[in-house]
């Protein structure tokens, strides 16, 4: 069994037009302790993909109205599906289409008529493959650390000019401690759910997010739209943190938290801290500059009353930075 008891099976989405095989699909694999999902086309599986985020798809080649490779390259330029691990269905004389779907971003493929024990086993070893190079945050679903490097490292490798912003929750601890984790783990999904969106909606297919963990997110945009996604986040992020707050807390503005000296101390409500470093205005050549810079931009925005981006503007000898607030 892939899962042990108390734990979600994975979930394998089955992209396959004729009916018959996929019901054969389906019984194998949920006799193997998987939960199925299943498309008829490529269109179809895109949805389900971008709704559903399963952990692994099995897509066939021959559907109508979108083949598998078109479906492939589909997902792949998505961020929110590009990490899913995809197993291309192939019959066993189609070597040029093996090919096409490995160049296309499928990650391994299953022969027609397969065999079931090479089925399960190619399944597992892409599961097991996504977890390492994901290490997606259980509370998100968002890739974590690992992939979020090598990202980065990719799009400096490419030349081309991107923006980066991190960010952070202001006050989050003390939301948590006075709420309690349940609802701490609530504002931490309403901020992947607001990322997710805005990134969508202003990024295109190039956009990505990250979740580096608690309440540190990584988003990498192009330079053109960098400032103004920034702004949608923390407008949108301002209107939803106050309703995450009870009335009486909402009203006052503050929350009162026991520190560690068991003192009452007043918490302002939970902002964010944004720190935009775009490649074209900085000259970065590795990973860890990158780092350090939005960091140091970081901490200057923690210094800064509610909800601010702080903006890197420094070429090369200087050193300044470009603060905004969104009220």
């Amino acid at each position: 069994m892939p899962t042990g008891a108390g734990v979600e099976s994975p979930r394998i989405l089955i992209a396959e037009d004729e009916p018959e095989l996929r019901t054969v699909l389906r019984m194998q694999l949920e006799l193997a302790g998987y939960t199925v999902l299943e498309a008829s086309d490529g269109v179809e599986a895109v949805q389900i993909a971008e709704a559903h985020s399963p952990d692994v798809i099995l897509l066939d080649v021959m559907m109508p109205r979108m083949d598998g490779h078109e479906t492939c390259r589909r997902l792949r330029r998505s961020f929110t599906t590009r990490h899913i691990p995809i197993l291309m269905l192939t019959a066993r004389t189609e070597m040029a289409s093996k090919v096409t779907g490995l160049e296309g971003g499928a990650n391994d493929y299953v022969t027609k008529p397969w065999n079931k024990d090479e089925l399960l086993l190619r399944v597992r070893n892409v599961i097991d493959w996504s977890q390492q190079q994901r290490a997606a945050s259980p509370l998100t679903g968002l890739p974590g650390n690992h992939t979020i490097n090598d990202e980065i490292r990719k799009r400096l490798g490419s030349g081309h000019p991107f923006t980066l912003l991190q960010i952070d929750v202001d006050h989050f601890k003390a939301f948590n401690d006075h709420y309690g984790y349940a609802r701490g783990d609530e504002a931490i999904q309403m901020l992947a759910r607001i990322l997710t969106e805005c990134v969508q909606r202003h990024g295109g297919p190039n956009g990505f997010v990250g979740h580096i963990g608690g309440d540190d997110f990584v988003v990498l945009t192009s330079p053109d739209n960098a400032e103004e996604l920034g702004e949608d986040i923390l407008e949108w992020f301002n209107s939803s943190a106050r309703d995450m707050y009870d009335a009486d807390d909402r009203a006052r503005g503050y929350v009162e938290v026991l520190n560690r000296r068991h003192d009452t101390e007043r918490f302002p409500l939970m902002s964010l801290t944004i720190a935009l470093v775009s490649t074209d205005r900085v000259p970065v050549s590795h990973l860890a500059q990158l780092i350090d810079i939005a960091q140091e931009l970081k901490a200057h925005g923690k210094g800064i009353p509610g909800s601010v981006i702080v903006g890197e503007r420094r070429s090369r000898g200087s050193a300044a930075s470009d603060d905004r607030h969104v009220a």
